[in-house]
């Protein structure tokens, strides 16, 4: 790990202003960065796949840390809220059981009460040859994705650009689902977009995930009330401590007939962002969420896949998955 300079912020314009890039020439792994509960950010300084000059500690801003459920039944999350907080609220719970259990399968307690919603949100790609440290590939701006004929075994089916990763973020391919917008601040002030159209694909910027800028920070997240039900249905091969294979996210409204009302599935696990697939949201509106039904919904949310040579189990486990998920939703 590389020597840098600790800060911190007391307030979001203080972070924002200890985020200022150094050089606008220096390479981005090398400005500040902002960190939360460290979990993703302290392992990757220690891979030298970032050596940032200052990192600001975020936790120290008042406000960042609030779960609060507003009276018209919006979510409000800061960046800064632990892990464990969504997991065992008893408001997110009730009114987000998708988000709850989301939460409750990211890593261990241990974790869990350490690691931030913002942190969760923004950290780096697992991929094999991303984390070593003496492979230049593609995504650290050399000319090979390695796995593209390599181990492949963890990575993308879905063809979003020159590299095989994909978003190791439960909570993002729950939040998704749940229709969320985030804030973000920055030197130019603040902005708010849908969560979804927070996440970058390698053909975007093969450099990140997000559509940060340098010196920018999340500040908080908004979901909206949720009328219907919600879940979220993970497959790891640990019990405990370990990312998505395939994960799906719903959230479905359903009419008094239990035909859907609206829908939204988002796939995580198999592409470089959360995955929404909306020709089975438009598909499943009017439909009873029987066996057909859901059979050729799972069908449906893997068109398009293209898997890699060592991972094709993945297209069966995810629609088995979608299948297990809107089952869920219709009890």
């Amino acid at each position: 790990m590389k020597a840098f300079e600790w800060a911190s912020a007391s307030s979001v314009d203080e972070a924002v202003k200890l985020l200022k890039p150094t050089d606008p020439a220096v390479d981005p792994d090398e400005q500040p960065h902002a960190m939360g509960g460290g979990q993703d950010l302290l392992t990757t300084m220690k891979e030298y796949l970032v050596r940032p000059a200052r990192v600001v500690n975020l936790k120290t801003i008042k406000g960042l840390d609030q779960l609060k459920l507003e009276s018209n039944g919006t979510l409000r999350i800061g960046a800064t809220v632990p892990l464990v907080d969504l997991q065992e609220n008893a408001d997110v719970i009730a009114k987000f059981p998708g988000l709850a259990e989301a939460a409750a399968s990211i890593a261990t307690p241990q974790i869990r009460n350490v690691g931030t919603v913002g942190g969760n949100l923004c950290q780096r790609p697992r991929c094999w040859y991303f984390r070593l440290e003496n492979v230049h590939c593609k995504k650290k701006g050399g000319t090979v994705c390695y796995s593209t004929e390599g181990q492949n075994k963890y990575n993308s089916i879905f063809d979003t650009g020159p590299s095989n990763i994909v978003h190791p973020s439960d909570l993002a391919t729950m939040l998704v689902a749940l229709g969320a917008t985030v804030t973000i601040a920055g030197a130019a002030g603040t902005r708010t977009l849908p969560l979804e159209e927070f996440f970058a694909t390698p053909k975007t910027d093969i450099r990140r995930e997000n559509v940060l800028k340098d010196g920018e920070i999340v500040t908080e997240i908004q979901v909206p009330a949720q009328a219907g039900k919600s879940t979220y249905i993970k497959f790891k091969e640990r019990e405990s401590l370990d990312f998505a294979i395939s994960a799906v996210g719903i959230a479905v409204e359903l009419n008094a007939n239990k035909t859907v009302k609206a829908a939204r599935v988002v796939l995580g696990g198999v592409a470089s962002v959360p995955w929404r697939v909306q020709n089975v949201e438009k598909f499943l509106a009017g439909k009873a969420l029987n066996e057909a039904t859901l059979t050729q919904a799972a069908e449906m949310a893997l068109e398009g896949a293209t898997p890699l040579s060592g991972n094709a189990y993945k297209v069966p486990l995810t629609k088995a998955l979608v299948k297990r998920a809107l089952a869920k939703v219709n009890v």
